[in-house]
């Protein structure tokens, strides 16, 4: 049970600290994001690389410690868990990354990630192609409040930059 609660808690605090404090910011304010991840790509790694940049590994960093932080605090609950949840993020990553052409989440598995609200390949792809939607590395519940915060940083960016002007 314990091991459980740990995974579980580390994905979902992972996934709130990523899409919140993280991946919208970095829509909003950034530009790293953008360019390495809704380009054709989608590697921090190859963008740093063959563009000499070393600094874009750095914001690929952002949304790994966003789950590597709750390791000290959910690590005496359950060591397996968090591993387990550790694992279990990474592999969420590589499987929502199948943009291939042909790949399709098979149905049983669609309905089972609606029902659990993770979000599937074909969700997050709607995510490269509109970066207005379909929020949550994980989870798909923190979509609609990700949107409002989206939209509340966008207000907040253009009243500093008219404060900025004037």
């Amino acid at each position: 049970m314990k091991i459980a609660l740990s995974a579980l808690l580390l994905l979902l605090l992972g996934d709130f600290v990523a899409t919140f404090l993280y991946h919208v910011p970095e829509h909003v304010f950034g530009r790293f994001h953008t360019i390495v991840h809704h380009s054709p790509r989608r590697s921090f790694v190859c963008y740093a690389w063959l563009n000499r940049q070393p600094t874009a590994l750095v914001f690929g960093f952002f949304g790994f410690f966003s789950y590597f932080l709750w390791v000290p605090l959910l690590w005496p609950l359950s060591a397996k868990g968090v591993l387990l949840g550790l694992c279990l993020a990474e592999l969420h990553v590589i499987w929502r990354h199948q943009f291939s052409a042909s790949y399709s989440t098979p149905a049983w598995m669609q309905r089972l990630c609606r029902l659990l609200c993770i979000t599937t390949p074909e969700r997050h792809w709607l995510h490269h192609q509109n970066a207005n939607l379909a929020y949550g590395d994980i989870f798909t519940f923190y979509a609609v409040p990700a949107q409002h915060w989206l939209k509340l940083l966008r207000k907040l960016k253009k009243k500093l930059h008219y404060r900025l002007l004037a």
